[in-house]
């Protein structure tokens, strides 16, 4: 079996509210292709993943925003959910571990609402991407090209609708991590 991501960490940034499958679903196949993957979220505990809107299975939280720091990862994944990517954006460190990530050419993906934390960190203006379709307006308000496809990827972005594009997704992320 390849393991082409052995040695390499992946930060999964997120808070309550998530939409599961796109941390469960990503998470899975990062692991199988040899990554150690962290769930990092505002605080220590757990975290309540969503199927929806309704309230799911609890998760390990790895470590803190602000006890991380981008150099020791290979790149970052934000899962959507809107809850959770509501939440995500208004937090500062979370906005400055991606903005770490893009100014070191780090891969972030990003599915389904994710992108509002770019947004809010100010990283979308002149890139291609997608997401879930009402966040289309916010995208293009903030100067980025958006398009409907399963996934995207614009240098070291990489963005997805929606868990129907997981397998488009997962495949782009492990590529980019390579």
């Amino acid at each position: 079996m390849s393991r082409p991501l052995h040695g390499k960490r992946v930060a999964i940034l997120v808070t309550d509210g998530f939409e599961q499958v796109e941390l469960t679903g990503p998470k899975e196949a990062l692991e199988k292709a040899g990554a150690q993957v962290d769930i990092v979220s505002a605080r220590p505990g757990q975290i309540t993943g969503w199927h929806h809107t309704t309230p799911a299975d609890r998760f390990p939280v790895t470590h803190t925003f602000d006890r991380i720091q981008v150099e020791n990862y290979a790149g970052l994944m934000l899962p959507g959910g809107v809850v959770n990517a509501d939440n995500i954006r208004q937090d500062e460190m979370a906005q400055e571990l991606v903005r770490d990530a893009a100014r070191a050419n780090k891969p972030i993906a990003v599915i389904c609402h994710g992108p509002w934390l770019l947004i809010s960190a100010d990283l979308v203006k002149g890139k291609r991407i997608t997401s879930w379709p009402s966040l289309r307006d916010d995208l293009v308000n903030a100067g980025a090209e958006w398009v409907d496809e399963p996934v995207v990827v614009d240098g070291h972005l990489i963005s997805s609708r929606k868990p129907a594009d997981l397998a488009a997704f997962n495949h782009a992320l492990i590529e980019a991590l390579r």
